[in-house]
């Protein structure tokens, strides 16, 4: 079985994304994150560019990564300049990484336009700055930019390049699909030439502009390539990078190649990158999305219930990930079978029956209990009779105040309850009625139940049913509420937003308080 090698570019690459900013504590933080998953190397930056990347430079040199080699991104030399007199150059040294990536060009087209020299001008800038960093005890990888396009129009000289750079020493050429616009059958033709001329380890680094970077990477791996760059969840300009959230499992869940990286952590890891960059995660992303294993078909959730394999390409588990049943109209009665048998809740037939009636009827005004789980729980535990109420409410007022134009807004909600015998009436303020009604809802019950100081609102979400209806559309309100480690969903539909954000937010409070029942 043959190892490949793992270099991630997501605190480079990945941070030329529109609206990403990493700050440098994001990135030491991001970068110390993929040396416990024991990447091979971790770029850390350019560190000609900015001061944010010599910094991270600086505090990794005196706090160095474990397991990773951290490497220092830059250009060649410049034309008709010393490699000992290039800033560029001297700035790579005084990283202190241990890896430097240097790129060159390959295409002649930017070797005559954008760098305004001459071809063996160029030829001679790479040999020069592979040979000093060498010679300054540094590994060097270089990468070939725009190597494919290069190749297309002149492939003598393509190939030229990759040559002057393995001869002065570098340790691996990585050919770069910098535009992303190959395709797979493309990239095998040459990277199969590639591997036929040189004996130096080769890598490859590819764009998504044509949505192939990772079959490209993939089919660039089937011919021999070991080295493989590309950023976690495909952070990146343009379209993005190769994925490597994608690409490592397919490396060695499907290939049979050999890695130092924790599968099982990969999920986490994909999530972990998405909340520093602050970017809602990507549901729908293979293998670590949260809908990767998501069933909602009744057929599906039938077969699967009898063998995962029937609807699943991998065992979710193995990227750390997790299957998920999905509930709604379409849903046949192995979905809710199986979502009582994971909640370890009982259903009869008559139970059952009616679930699946209430189900469709929610749905046709407008529920859905995808990202509403402990909605669908409650509804479960209705129908068995396992549900116990736990409060009732006697009413609520809720009321927004604007006393002059330069004035702040006042948001105050009145709200009466009943516990057992006992009627409790409070009054909070809030940033906003649904804040205000909920501050309120948990000052009157807290005294009855002390567990509710854990329990916060994480999110709320608002999305008009029927937009032909204007203002007096059906609105849903999802609600996402978290208690230490553990979070869950609710849902609430209404012509009117704060009865429909109250509906979902004594779902998410009876859910808590019946989970702090059941111990």
């Amino acid at each position: 079985m043959s190892f490949v090698e793992i270099y991630d570019t997501t605190l480079r690459d990945g941070s030329q994304m529109e609206g990403i900013s990493f700050s440098v504590a994001d990135k030491i933080r991001i970068a110390r994150k993929f040396d416990e998953m024991d990447f091979d190397y971790v770029e850390g930056g350019w560190p000609f560019s900015n001061p944010k990347d010599l910094e991270l430079f600086e505090v990794l040199r005196e706090k160095p990564l474990k397991n990773a080699r951290l490497a220092a991104f830059g250009m060649t030399r410049r034309p008709g300049i010393a490699s000992c007199d290039d800033s560029n150059i001297m700035a790579l040294l005084s990283s202190g990484a241990p890896v430097v990536t240097i790129f060159g060009k390959t295409w002649d087209l930017h070797v005559r336009e954008a760098l305004k020299t001459t071809l063996d001008e160029n030829l001679s800038m790479i040999a020069d700055s592979v040979s000093f960093l060498v010679g300054k005890g540094r590994q060097v990888i270089f990468d070939a930019e725009h190597f494919f396009d290069g190749y297309a129009d002149n492939p003598d000289y393509a190939l030229k390049v990759l040559e002057a750079a393995a001869e002065s020493g570098a340790s691996t050429l990585v050919m770069c699909d910098t535009n992303g616009g190959s395709l797979p059958v493309r990239t095998m033709e040459v990277v199969s030439v590639v591997r036929e001329r040189f004996g130096v380890p080769l890598g490859i680094h590819t764009h998504n502009d044509s949505g192939l970077a990772v079959a490209n990477t993939l089919v660039a791996v089937g011919c021999g390539v070991t080295h493989i760059q590309g950023t976690v969840n495909g952070f990146g300009e343009r379209c993005g990078n190769a994925d490597l959230c994608s690409i490592i499992p397919c490396l060695g869940l499907k290939m049979g190649l050999k890695m130092k990286v924790d599968l099982e952590a990969l999920t986490s890891l994909s999530h972990y990158v998405y909340e520093i960059a602050n970017i809602h995660p990507d549901g729908h992303q293979p293998f670590v999305g949260n809908s990767a294993f998501a069933h909602k078909g009744g057929v599906h959730v039938s077969a699967v219930s009898r063998s995962a394999r029937t609807y699943e390409h991998i065992a979710p588990e193995k990227v750390g990930n997790k299957r998920r049943i999905l509930i709604s109209e379409l849903s046949g009665k192995s979905n809710v079978l199986h979502k009582a048998e994971q909640m370890n809740a009982d259903l009869d037939a008559a139970a059952l029956k009616k679930v699946m009636s209430s189900l469709v009827k929610l749905e046709h005004e407008g529920y859905q209990f995808e990202g509403a789980e402990a909605s669908f729980e409650i509804l479960i535990l209705k129908a068995n009779g396992k549900y116990r109420k736990l409060f009732d409410l006697e009413g609520f007022r809720v009321i927004i105040e604007k006393r002059g134009a330069d004035d702040a807004m006042i948001t105050e909600a009145t709200i009466k309850v009943r516990v057992g015998e006992q009627s409790v009436h409070t009054v909070a303020e809030g940033d906003g009625p649904v804040h205000a009604l909920d501050n309120a809802m948990r000052k009157a019950l807290l005294q009855f139940y002390p567990s509710l100081s854990r329990m916060k609102l994480t999110d709320y979400k608002v999305r008009v049913i029927d937009e032909t209806s204007g203002t007096a559309a059906k609105v849903r309100v999802l609600v996402e509420s978290s208690a230490g480690a553990s979070s869950w969903g609710t849902v609430g539909v209404s012509e009117n937003i704060i009865e429909a954000s109250w509906l979902a937010i004594v779902d998410s409070i009876a859910y808590a308080l019946q989970k702090e029942e059941e111990g």
